[in-house]
């Protein structure tokens, strides 16, 4: 949890400082279409946000945890949220997973975000971690076989498995895989 706080911290104080690239526990991004790139030396992975209500997220593109439905979710056009926890379309028979990772019973400020980006100080888009180049990516931590590497993913967690080359998702039961 620490290091959650500290890690966030510094992107915060980094994202003031920075105007359009921001690399992670390395000294540079690897090239110059990088907005936020992570370093691959620990088998971590990015954990998205716990949404309860996702009613006013309606930015195209916006990532989440469901913890409704205990799913990765990402919004495509017209308002339609697409499932990332099951490449299949089956229903998730995952439980219940350990909310307490994000802090899910504290009281956080509703209104704190960090853009990063060329436009990042006036941007206007919700979000807690706005990535506001439109020529510019996120690279995700890079893990080889996440699924072996990571010895307790929390539900949320989204990286690149470099043995298979495709995104790996954690729904807090099991990884989903896609190209």
């Amino acid at each position: 949890m620490n290091k959650t706080i500290i890690i966030t911290s510094l992107l915060m104080l980094t994202a003031i400082t920075a105007k359009s690239q921001i690399a992670i526990g390395k000294p540079n991004v690897s090239n110059s279409s990088v907005s936020l790139e992570f370093a691959s030396t620990e088998n971590r992975g990015l954990i998205l946000p716990y949404i309860s209500d996702k009613t006013g997220i309606t930015a195209e593109g916006s990532i989440i945890y469901d913890t409704t439905d205990h799913k990765v979710k990402y919004l495509k056009d017209s308002g339609i949220w697409a499932n990332l926890s099951e490449d299949d379309s089956t229903a998730a028979t995952i439980g219940t997973a350990d909310l307490s990772i994000q802090g899910a019973d504290k009281t956080e400020q509703s209104t704190a975000k960090t853009a990063i980006g060329t436009n990042g100080a006036t941007n206007t888009t919700n979000g807690i971690l706005v990535l506001s180049d439109t020529d510019k990516a996120m690279i995700l931590p890079k893990v080889a076989s996440p699924h072996l590497n990571i010895i307790n993913p929390a539900p949320g967690m989204m990286v690149y498995d470099t043995v298979k080359k495709q995104l790996a998702v954690y729904n807090g039961k099991v990884w989903s895989f896609w190209k």
